[in-house]
């Protein structure tokens, strides 16, 4: 089982993801436990005050130090926990990152907010800082979501066939192929006679082919990386 962390300062906004789906039953089967903390409650004032204006100038607010230690203190304790910031600045994520992530037994997830975080605590307490895209969102919490999500999938058991996990796109550095259901003739577009054949070996072909070629043309900067 897996353990995540989430230290945010909106705690309510993960309810209505965590509480369905997929997620919901990986909680009930146990392969996963999700524990959300409002940074506010490790706040040392009145005001439960977790930012401040950056020094130098410029214009937004960064989240302080002190709550974030506290925290982290707080809830790893002694145990030995991977600590995760989300912020643009990070590595992307990707699938080959997410199945490493998936062999963690404890996750912390830090979602970063306004200008960021004080640069001390990306220095003392996170071992990495990923990031969901080449953009910039209101805060660390969605991409805290993606990443729980991408990574929850991973575990064992979680999904109903593991043979999903393997068909899809990213592994292997490839797009899905095109994918069709019933009828077989809808309003005209038919669906390929390779895929109503029968013959495995020319389907399991035919979809090589297409993965093959939905990268080539809408991302090709994914044949170039190394298999993950």
């Amino acid at each position: 089982m897996i353990r995540f962390d989430i230290i945010t300062i909106f705690p309510k906004v993960f309810q209505p993801i965590f509480n369905e789906s997929m997620i919901r039953r990986a909680q009930e089967k146990k392969k996963v436990a999700i524990h959300v903390h409002d940074l506010r409650a490790f706040t040392q004032d009145k005001r439960k005050t977790v930012d401040d204006r950056p020094f130098g100038g410029g214009p937004g607010m960064v989240l302080m130090a002190q709550p974030l230690f506290d925290a982290i203190k707080k809830i790893k304790g002694r145990k030995k926990a991977k600590v995760i910031l989300t912020c643009p600045t990070g590595k992307p994520l990707t699938q080959a990152l997410a199945r490493r992530l998936a062999q963690e037994k404890h996750l912390i997830i830090i979602c970063g907010h306004y200008e960021g975080v004080d640069e001390r605590v990306r220095e003392a307490l996170v071992d990495e800082t990923i990031s969901i895209g080449d953009y910039v969102l209101t805060g660390g919490e969605i991409p805290a979501m993606v990443l729980i999500d991408c990574v929850t999938r991973l575990i064992p058991g979680v999904l109903g066939k593991a043979e999903s996990l393997v068909q899809e796109s990213f592994e292997e550095n490839l797009l899905d192929h095109p994918q069709f259901t019933r009828p077989a003739n809808f309003r005209g577009m038919k669906v390929p006679d390779v895929l109503l054949s029968g013959n495995h070996q020319q389907v399991n072909k035919w979809r090589l082919e297409q993965s093959r070629a939905r990268t080539q043309q809408w991302r090709p900067d994914l044949l170039s990386r190394k298999p993950g």
